[in-house]
């Protein structure tokens, strides 16, 4: 398929991006739970690296399917037209190419060259529901990315890539291109794009409550009448922001 079926994948603007770096992607699929989105988080996937960047950006997609014998050789790579080869010169700079296999670990769906050439395009991360081979060379490039499991054999011993930019699964989540992924060291969620401001507004705004609790709860004070919030210290809460946010451990 070519990656015009679809629309261009739109960036995300930069005061959003920072917004949803600050937000962790538990909380993310939480609020859109809320929403009545319960299958966004992507469950058995894990960081290449445990201190690899945070990432966020749109999702490019990437679908294979079950290798053939007859179609997949390593001699495809030698091919310009090949379409995992394509993914990788085509995904839009800031996205994030999400490569969907039906969770086949028995060969690998990205090396550490692949990795290089997308960290160097400033792609903004990548996510497979298979493994990756050459994961040290991978996380060396800074790239983060996310994986079911480390896996060394060569792709077209199981995989066929078949189309990009169009609906996938991955790790059993339904994503879209454009959809916004969220990834850092707990794991990654999928954000469908019409929600993702308010979302992130939500759970941003969440985590500097969850700052006040925390500094009061090393101080002693009970989780009673403080997390979940009540109107009480919700009206705590608003003072201490309007006061500038003091450190709250100075007196303490």
């Amino acid at each position: 398929m070519s990656s015009n079926a679809y629309p261009q994948i739109e960036p995300l603007p930069d005061v959003l991006r920072e917004t949803l770096l600050r937000c962790d992607p538990a909380s993310l699929s939480n609020a859109l739970l809320k929403r009545g989105f319960r299958n966004t988080f992507l469950n058995g996937l894990s960081p290449v690296s445990s201190d690899q960047p945070r990432m966020v950006g749109p999702a490019f997609t990437l679908r294979f399917i079950p290798a053939r014998e007859d179609l997949d050789t390593m001699a495809i790579y030698a091919r310009d037209d090949g379409l995992h080869r394509r993914a990788i010169e085509e995904c839009t700079p800031g996205a994030v190419l999400v490569m969907g296999t039906g969770g086949e670990v028995r060969s690998s769906s990205m090396g550490d060259m692949m990795a290089r050439r997308l960290k160097v395009r400033g792609v903004a991360g990548v996510v497979s529901d298979g493994g990756f081979r050459d994961t040290p060379g991978i996380a060396e490039t800074g790239l983060p990315c996310f994986q079911r499991q480390a896996s060394g054999p060569a792709t077209p011993i199981t995989l066929h890539p078949v189309e990009f930019n169009a609906p996938i699964g991955c790790a059993g989540v339904a994503v879209y291109p454009g959809d916004v992924i969220v990834g850092d060291a707990t794991g990654a969620v999928v954000i469908p794009r019409h929600l993702v401001e308010e979302v992130a507004a939500e759970v941003d705004a969440a985590g500097d409550y969850e700052t006040f609790v925390a500094a009061h709860v090393r101080r002693g004070r009970s989780l009673f009448g403080l997390f979940p919030a009540t109107p009480e210290s919700r009206t705590e809460y608003e003072a201490w922001v309007a006061a500038g946010r003091p450190d709250l451990n100075e007196s303490a």
